[in-house]
């Protein structure tokens, strides 16, 4: 790819026609290089580095820039000297395995919200994130930095419409300010937890077909809400207590 084209590759649009996705920075590319001995899809990636990462290790296709032209294709202010271009991967087929559970995220907006549930679902493991139509990309690079590289080892589903869930989960949670106390011997027992929208929450219309059992984090009730970021990592966390 020319300068100009990994430079496209900040639009959506651009990463659907390509199939590629940009990173930045060494840690991102570490986490890359360690996904790609997992996975040999990954090894088509190319890396990019400028005079500080000349000598750098990769099991990729490098090639050398100067620092003018990795400023043109970073989006960080400050660039490291180090890119690669990623080749899109759809995600997984579900396994077999009964411990894997699914967390899925309803019109989730906000990159950093989405990269930071990434992180902690890598962190524990064993979970994959299905995205509902109209969720932000999750190779959107806002996305890609604040999952501090779990983008490449959480299986993401996109485009997963509400109304596909029923037939395919069997047991079904979601989060409800009057719902039963996430310390429950029974929140643990769901295939699928839901989360809502930061603003709007869930559409109580479809939750009721999905026939969704409802829990809370339970909290002292001065405030309305919580971060969905945080929700879900308070749940992941009670989910592997």
């Amino acid at each position: 790819m020319n300068l100009d084209d990994i430079r496209k590759l900040h639009q959506k649009k651009h990463r659907d026609a390509e199939g590629r996705y940009l990173i930045e920075g060494e840690h991102l590319v570490l986490e890359l290089q360690k996904a790609a001995a997992n996975d040999p899809r990954l090894l088509s990636s190319e890396l990019y580095v400028s005079h500080e990462y000349e000598r750098w290790q990769s099991p990729f296709k490098t090639h050398r820039i100067n620092s003018r032209q990795m400023a043109q294709i970073t989006e960080t202010k400050a660039p490291q000297g180090i890119a690669a271009v990623v080749p899109l991967l759809p995600a997984p087929a579900p396994a077999a395995d009964e411990s894997v559970r699914s967390i899925y995220l309803y019109e989730i907006q906000d990159p950093g919200n989405l990269g930071t549930i990434l992180r902690t679902m890598a962190w524990f493991g064993r979970f994959r994130c299905l995205l509902s139509p109209g969720s932000v990309d999750p190779h959107n690079s806002k996305v890609v930095r604040a999952s501090m590289g779990a983008i490449f080892h959480v299986p993401v589903e996109i485009d997963v419409a509400l109304n596909s869930l029923r037939p395919r989960f069997e047991q079904i949670a979601c989060l409800d300010l009057d719902g039963e106390s996430l310390n429950s011997p029974a929140f643990g027992q769901f295939d699928c937890y839901l989360f809502g929208n930061e603003a709007r929450g869930l559409p109580a219309s479809q939750l009721a077909d999905l026939a969704a059992r409802s829990f809370t984090i339970a909290g002292s009730r001065r405030i309305d809400s919580l971060n969905l970021a945080a929700t879900v990592n308070m749940v992941l966390y009670e989910l592997n207590r």
